[in-house]
């Protein structure tokens, strides 16, 4: 596959795998984080050129309307987009933050980057494919294993900003199949990230690897291996579905 893809998240631990293994496959990654000094970090080492860097706050309108026309502006539309910035926000303690105790502004937060923040790239990447071809084109979102059980570790406003992703991601695949262009999410379970190191220690992994049929925390590159999938020709006639990437961890 070729084109340009957009990666948004692409310093963080999951980030950086999907930019390596987007570049090994032949796409040009625009990779986009909060600060474009750590977005540029991502693409060191990659195969392949006509990668880019750009800062991005997915959570805001005008920076998402502006990342996709600059790269019109630059001939080098986005054909892809990998949304996979997000945030999990943990009570000072550590711990996960109740519903009775949470903060608005902790809630809100984590909707606008997790769930308005994928709302904004698919609809921009949407309003740019209703006016050009985009042969292969495809939207990956994030959701995750805590939207699907009602989460363990994640508080209630990660488990329902991912929840509203599930939705979105079905809405945008009717939306856009007449395009031909497919729209999905991966929903990553306990993954070797930073975001799971916020609260698990990594001599604590065996806690948690007994309830994993696979018995092992996931890989980052596990992600993005599934992401390679759907960005490919093979997941062509995929459309509106979600890939579990939790080594089984839902069928407990």
């Amino acid at each position: 596959m070729h084109g340009v893809c957009l990666v948004t998240g692409a310093a963080g631990g999951i980030g950086k795998a999907v930019v390596r293994r987007l570049a090994d496959d032949g796409f040009a990654v625009l990779a986009a984080d909060l600060k474009l000094e750590v977005a540029e970090a991502s693409l060191e080492g990659v195969a392949g050129e006509g990668h880019r860097a750009i800062a991005l706050d997915v959570s805001d309108e005008a920076s998402v309307t502006a990342a996709f026309a600059e790269a019109e502006r630059l001939g080098a539309p986005v054909d892809g987009v990998v949304a996979a910035a997000g945030i999990l926000l943990f009570a000072p303690n550590g711990e996960r933050p109740l519903i009775a105790d949470m903060e608005l502004k902790d809630w809100e937060l984590t909707q606008r980057v997790n769930s308005t923040g994928t709302f904004l790239l698919l609809r921009e990447y949407l309003r740019g494919a209703n006016h050009r071809e985009i042969a292969g084109g495809r939207f990956i979102g994030f959701a995750s294993v805590a939207a699907q059980l009602g989460g363990y570790r994640s508080s209630s406003a990660y488990i329902a900003s991912k929840s509203a992703v599930l939705g979105l991601i079905k809405a945008g695949a009717r939306e856009i199949a007449h395009r031909g262009v497919t729209v999905n999410a991966v929903a990553p379970g306990l993954i070797d990230a930073p975001m799971l190191r916020q609260s698990l220690a990594p001599q604590n992994d065996g806690s948690v690897t007994g309830n994993i049929p696979l018995q092992r925390i996931g890989t980052p590159e596990d992600v993005a291996g599934a992401v390679s999938f759907l960005m490919g020709p093979d997941a062509g006639y995929i459309t509106g579905a979600v890939i579990d990437v939790n080594g089984g961890y839902r069928m407990q």
